[in-house]
């Protein structure tokens, strides 16, 4: 059977120093979803994607990185950033999710609290962390990493490449992100807009030589997936 073990252990603390600007960045931001989960409920404009027909095709971009082999089952998967489970709910009934385990954190207690009403499914898990804290076969982040509102762009992009290696540390054999793209023609403020260059180069210089860009599939974001 593919994946990981279940009862790997548990991954040792952040690297000193890592992440140690996360908290006092994300703290805003975790009280902006919780706003718009209240706002809009468990839909895709609580999580800030415009319609539920946009968010599922980036699941689809993103989810292309399982490979066929693993349609067995016995998959485990991250998802940081989870939301109220919604990448959760669209993998559910895949054959790699067969006897697999799911691990969903989110930096708002909210939505996680909503994840846990709404699911009920024993092979996911919810938590709320601004990091993995399982190991898995395959890690994602959808949208993770978009809304930064007014903190400083350097500062932000530093947390998202910190917190892609750290996110790629607690993964067995691929990751899959995307972001909004610098190139696009729409503009919201408090939202990050990448250059899917720079981290391209970032990823094959600091994290894997196994990089794939996808910048086709919309006019407003890319995905990258990375291989061990």
């Amino acid at each position: 059977m593919g994946g990981c073990s279940f009862d790997r252990p548990r991954p040792t603390p952040l690297t000193p120093g890592l992440l140690s600007d996360a908290p006092k960045l994300l703290a805003p931001v975790a009280t902006a979803y919780g706003l718009q989960l209240d706002h809009h409920g468990m839909e895709a404009r609580g999580v800030l994607w415009r319609n539920e027909e946009n968010q599922r095709m980036r699941f689809e971009v993103l989810a292309g990185i399982i490979e066929a082999e693993d349609d067995k089952g016995g998959i485990t998967v991250n998802d940081l950033g989870c939301g109220y489970g919604a990448f959760f709910t669209f993998l559910e009934g895949r054959p790699a999710m067969t006897d697999g385990r799911y691990y969903g954190y989110d930096i708002s207690e909210d939505m996680v609290k909503a994840a846990r009403q709404s699911i009920q499914d024993r092979r996911a898990t919810f938590s709320h962390s601004l990091v993995a804290t399982h190991y898995a076969d395959y890690s994602f982040a959808s949208g993770t990493y978009n809304l930064k509102l007014d903190n400083d762009e350097a500062a932000w992009k530093k947390y998202v490449k910190e917190s892609l290696i750290h996110l790629w540390a607690r993964t067995q054999r691929a990751l899959a992100f995307n972001m909004l793209s610098i190139y696009g023609s729409e503009r919201q403020g408090g939202l990050l807009y990448a250059d899917p260059g720079e981290f391209f180069d970032f990823c094959i210089r600091e994290i894997s030589p196994n990089v794939v860009l996808f910048h086709d599939y919309s006019p407003i974001d890319w995905t990258i997936w990375l291989r061990k």
